[in-house]
């Protein structure tokens, strides 16, 4: 005997197809984006100029990992859209310092953008402009002292900080490439801070 269908099933497709725009908690739950630069492209064909929109964005999740990504379409939420997916495909990490600032100084070249980067005591904040500061915010960096000396093109900007923030190592990456312990590496940091310092007493006696 077959069994007869029973009613509500529409009632859960329907729920089930609500709850694929609902917020899903997964990696990219957390993702901060930016819009970095947005600039209107003319491409001139027969018959007049036809215009579209090039977008540049950085995404980050604040915890040491970013990335950046460009997009071009012929409006700006699509251009954004694609700029935003090609960030979250590329995007690094970087290792910070008691999760707040850079592990050591850093220079990043990129055309004939230059820009450099220094880390910070509590408190100083991200003391950068432009691109630069998206980029920074956006890994999760609170104190750092950043400076660009050479072209003001953002996409020149962004190229060279991402080439400075892939340069940067922590103390146990170092030490895992010369086969030593983070605590001999630390005390030599130590041992070498003390140096000076007891310079003038060797003087005084």
């Amino acid at each position: 005997m077959a069994q007869t269908p029973q009613r509500g099933g529409g009632g859960n497709d329907r729920n089930r197809r609500d709850n694929r725009n609902a917020p899903v908690d997964g990696p990219d739950s957390d993702i901060v984006e930016k819009l970095v630069h947005i600039n209107r492209v003319a491409a001139t064909v027969k018959g007049g100029r036809r215009f579209s929109f090039a977008a540049l964005m950085v995404v980050g999740d604040g915890k040491g990992r970013v990335g950046f990504g460009h997009g071009k379409a012929r409006e700006v939420p699509e251009a954004i859209r694609k700029a935003t997916e090609e960030a979250k495909k590329t995007m690094i990490r970087v290792p910070l310092r008691e999760n707040r600032t850079l592990h050591h100084d850093g220079n990043g070249r990129w055309g004939a953008g230059k820009i450099m980067m220094r880390a910070a005591p509590p408190g100083t904040g991200v003391i950068a402009g432009g691109p630069m500061r998206a980029v920074l915010e956006t890994l999760g960096v609170q104190d750092v002292v950043g400076k660009s000396t050479g072209s003001s093109n953002p996409y020149n900007m962004i190229r060279a900080t991402f080439e400075a923030l892939k340069v940067q190592s922590s103390p146990r990456q170092v030490a895992s490439k010369r086969g030593k312990k983070v605590a001999d590496l630390m005390g030599r940091r130590n041992d070498g801070a003390s140096a000076p310092e007891a310079a003038p007493e060797a003087q005084e006696a």
